[in-house]
């Protein structure tokens, strides 16, 4: 029988030890990576499951108040939430495991319940249990993103075989008119280009600010990365990648400076860092989301399949009490 019990401070050691062994397990899902975030921000509402005394999954999860109705939220200050479990689940405890959820939420007076799902390649060993589950308890879609993944070759000169011609002129390009690409830890010069680039494009700013960013390259500094393209010295473009689990890198931040996107450095930055994730044992290269709430970037989307890229679904669902 599976249990649920709401997660408490003391837990921490034990949650993040369980998410590094778990077959779903990101950086994501780590307290340490959810901890970053003022106390103030979010009222956390995590749950751990215990399976015959013990310790089975975890849920993070933040509680919400949206028009006088109680949120719980898998995870509003993360990229993606859900369940964090082994590679043994069955279809029974996966069933009883939402079925829980359930009870305890009408338990606590949840009004709905809203879950990031993490994308399927994300898992060591591909099951399709939960969201069957999730399903069958009337679960439903309440935002469909696609996501670009690119599965790495053994080596740098087979992923580039995927590559279609443009990128690989590009990339010539690059180099023949001097840009250099090296991992640098000067994320103020990065989120300066960042941020300048979101608000003339998109009248936005960036997810993190800098002093987020610099906390999480603080708390991660092996699994938060950035790479730069610099020409002359100077900084011109760069991607900050996340290494989500052993298999999966995700690129969370890619700009340049307009004023040299003549030269191509993004190109060459992607080979460098396929390089890189190949030569780190690496076998999935997420290039992130090109829709915006269901609207795709077409542009984007095909810079990203000139790389060999294809999309699978990154969802949001959701179920009302």
């Amino acid at each position: 029988m599976l249990e649920i019990v709401r997660y408490n401070n003391s837990n921490r050691a034990l949650w993040d030890k369980f998410v590094l062994s778990c077959n779903n397990g990101t950086i994501f899902h780590l307290r340490s990576f959810l901890n970053y975030h003022p106390r103030s921000r979010f009222k956390d509402h995590s749950l751990l499951v215990t399976k015959k005394g013990k310790l089975f999954s975890v849920f993070p999860a933040a509680e919400k108040i949206i028009d006088n109705n109680k949120h719980l939220i898998s995870h509003p200050g993360a990229s993606i939430g859900s369940f964090v479990l082994g590679d043994n689940l069955s279809i029974l405890d996966s069933l009883d495991l939402v079925k829980r959820l359930k009870s305890y939420a009408q338990i606590n007076e949840i009004n709905e319940i809203q879950i990031k799902l993490p994308p399927s390649l994300y898992q060591g060993r591909l099951s399709n249990y939960m969201e069957f589950s999730f399903f069958k308890h009337n679960f439903m879609y309440s935002k469909r993103d696609i996501t670009s993944i690119l599965f790495l070759e053994e080596s740098i000169s087979k992923t580039v075989e995927k590559f279609k011609s443009p990128h690989k002129r590009a990339i010539r390009k690059a180099i023949e008119n001097g840009v250099q690409i090296r991992q640098s830890k000067n994320f103020k010069s990065f989120y300066n280009i960042l941020s300048k680039n979101l608000k003339i494009r998109h009248g936005v700013v960036p997810t993190h600010t800098i002093d987020e960013l610099l906390s999480i390259q603080e708390l991660f500094p092996d699994r938060c990365v950035l790479f730069g393209a610099y020409l002359d010295g100077k900084m011109i473009a760069g991607v900050v990648n996340f290494i989500v689990n052993n298999h999966v890198v995700l690129a969370f931040y890619i700009s340049h400076d307009e004023e040299y996107a003549e030269y191509r450095s993004v190109n060459l930055l992607f080979y460098t860092i396929f390089e890189w994730a190949i030569e780190s044992g690496y076998k999935i290269f997420d290039f992130g989301t090109f829709t915006v709430d269901g609207k795709p970037n077409m542009g984007l989307g095909r810079f990203k399949e000139n790389f060999g890229a294809s999309g699978i679904f990154r969802d949001i669902i959701q179920l009302k009490l």
